[in-house]
């Protein structure tokens, strides 16, 4: 899994134990989505931040507070047992139920009614915390590192916000996409222990944990790395490594541009590695990411 707080925002994470359930994705944790990004999914967490432009298509469900950004779009209903903050020109096409209190700004469409139990505030809130992620994420883009610095400090100087983030959480980066064919992402996608997900895997490099198993293949232009005891139900295909953890089980084919194996992990399908195939005896196995000493003599060229 990622560490950075950079990389916490600005890669997909799934943190340990999220399952994809046939309608709903369950985190323990709390989700953080990104601007511009489709779940078509309802979610179910202990906390929920939306950024502006998001689309759900199913029901959001929190036992915290939920904060939804600007012409965002619930295509079900919206439950909390804490508070509620709903920016302007948001739509509900559901209920909005609400324990705690509700902060809510102009022109919000909620085809269903609301139900309250705290106090009311009909105004544009400004969520704070959906704000300083969405700038982040843009000074990411733009390479701007010490204003990324400067900006993280101030914000995990937050008691509230670093709650919010706390440790377990999923986080969406702007413009994903995310249904039952296809989890597309445009940077890294890191996987935790324990889940279980449905979906082809598009992303740039992508990491998984152990004790997953994922319906569905992975794809990127970088390096795959699969931790142990996993069952993959698809094809890994990567421009350059892919490492694979003992017990672990491809029922599919494994394609790039060198492959190291655990010799305890299982592959159904073809191995295809023009720059070779590394067996791993050892019991844990070493991270091969840009390794240029690898011992030539465990390598088997692959005519391909």
């Amino acid at each position: 899994m990622t560490d950075t707080k950079e990389d916490f925002l600005k890669n997909l994470v799934i943190p340990d134990n999220t399952k994809m359930e046939e309608h709903n994705i369950v985190v323990d944790g709390g989700v953080i989505v990104g601007s511009h990004s489709n779940i078509n999914y309802g979610i179910i967490a202990n906390s929920a931040i939306l950024g502006e432009s998001v689309q759900v298509s199913g029901d959001l469900t929190t036992t915290s507070e939920v904060r939804i950004d600007t012409l965002s779009k619930i295509g079900g209903s919206v439950k909390t047992d804490s508070n509620a903050y709903i920016g302007e020109l948001v739509s509900i096409n559901g209920k909005l139920i609400v324990n705690g209190d509700l902060d809510v700004g102009n022109n919000v469409k909620i085809n269903d009614g609301f139900v309250a139990k705290g106090w009311i505030m009909v105004r544009n809130p400004i969520p704070v915390m959906v704000y300083l992620f969405l700038y982040i994420s843009e000074l990411l883009r733009l390479g701007k590192d010490e204003e990324v610095e400067k900006a993280l400090e101030e914000l995990f100087e937050d008691e509230e916000l670093e709650e919010s983030m706390e440790p377990g959480a999923m986080v969406v980066p702007n413009s994903s996409r995310i249904s039952m064919d296809s989890i597309h992402v445009p940077a890294h996608a890191s996987i935790g222990n324990n889940c279980r997900l449905i979906g082809n895997i598009r992303s740039s490099s992508f990491d998984m944990g152990d004790d997953t198993t994922l319906y569905g293949s992975i794809r990127t232009h970088n390096d795959i790395t699969i931790g142990k005891n996993n069952n993959i139900h698809g094809n890994i295909v990567s421009k350059k490594n892919v490492t694979i953890d003992k017990e672990t089980h491809i029922l599919g084919e494994v394609s790039a541009n060198t492959i190291f194996i655990h010799e305890n992990a299982r592959v159904d399908g073809l191995m295809r590695a023009p720059g070779g195939l590394s067996f791993k005896r050892e019991d844990e196995i070493e991270n091969t990411k840009d390794d240029e000493d690898t011992d030539k003599k465990e390598l088997i060229k692959l005519d391909i």
